[in-house]
């Protein structure tokens, strides 16, 4: 099973961009997207029909044009859960799972914490979070939950490590994400490449791209049961339909 995940930041922006062409080519079995930034009655499904995607999920926020997750899917997944069933989490469109014979694949866009407001409510976001998934791998052992975390973990996933003062790289969020692993999962590209210092995002401001002067936001964690089965991760930095690039993980199935 190859999955891409990939924060589109607007998937019509991005369609716009090639990004149909682009899934074509990387041929993934199941694509967990985020920050879509649209409705489902706003999409032409066929382009994604016509890619191979069929079956195509999408949780898109109550505010139009903001936040937003999807699945595309080469089969048919046994079961779809829609978010997590706690409103405070739902209404923001940050949670979609499809469930497979022998594992369950989240795409979650975990908010950004820009000013105030929006950390405390990253922080009690993340706090939930785990609580929901603490509950849910009671049921389900096999997940792999990919996409934007908002967080670099450690020094040599953020191209400045001195910016500990912004969200993103603030303790208290690396800590989470160290103890959202230690939980029970696996940062596969972490996994696979242990020393390897690459991006997944990097800002629009100051030519940060070209200089690669990124921050590796997007994460597929793996639940542990799964580790023997971790074939491959890699970052796909060449695709450019966002100002993140996709991450990609082989899972043996």
């Amino acid at each position: 099973m190859k999955i891409i995940s990939y924060n589109v930041n607007g998937i019509r922006a991005a369609i716009n961009k090639g990004f149909i062409d682009w899934l074509q080519a990387a041929n993934p079995d199941v694509v967990c997207l985020q920050e879509i930034k649209a409705m489902e009655e706003q999409l032409d499904l066929s382009l994604f029909e016509k890619a191979g995607y069929k079956y195509n999920y999408w949780f898109s926020a109550q505010k139009k044009g903001y936040s937003g997750v999807a699945i595309l899917s080469k089969t048919e997944p046994k079961h779809i859960e829609y978010g997590t069933g706690i409103e405070s989490m739902d209404f923001e469109g940050r949670n979609i799972r499809a469930d497979y014979e022998g594992v369950s694949v989240m795409s979650l866009y975990l908010p950004s914490g820009t000013n105030d407001a929006r950390l405390n409510h990253k922080l009690e976001y993340m706090d939930m979070f785990q609580e929901y998934i603490n509950n849910l791998k009671k049921e389900i052992q096999n997940i792999i939950i990919c996409g934007d975390y908002n967080i670099c973990h450690e020094e040599m996933d953020i191209h400045n490590p001195k910016m500990k003062g912004v969200s993103g790289f603030l303790p208290e969020e690396r800590e989470w994400i160290g103890s959202f692993i230690n939980s029970g999962f696996i940062d596969s590209f972490r996994f696979v490449n242990p020393e390897l210092q690459q991006y997944s995002w990097w800002s629009y401001r100051a030519n940060a791209r070209a200089n690669n002067k990124g921050w590796r936001l997007d994460y597929a964690m793996v639940s542990e049961p799964l580790q023997e089965n971790i074939k491959r991760a890699v970052i796909l930095s060449e695709a450019v339909h966002s100002d993140h690039c996709p991450i990609l993980v082989e899972i043996e199935n």
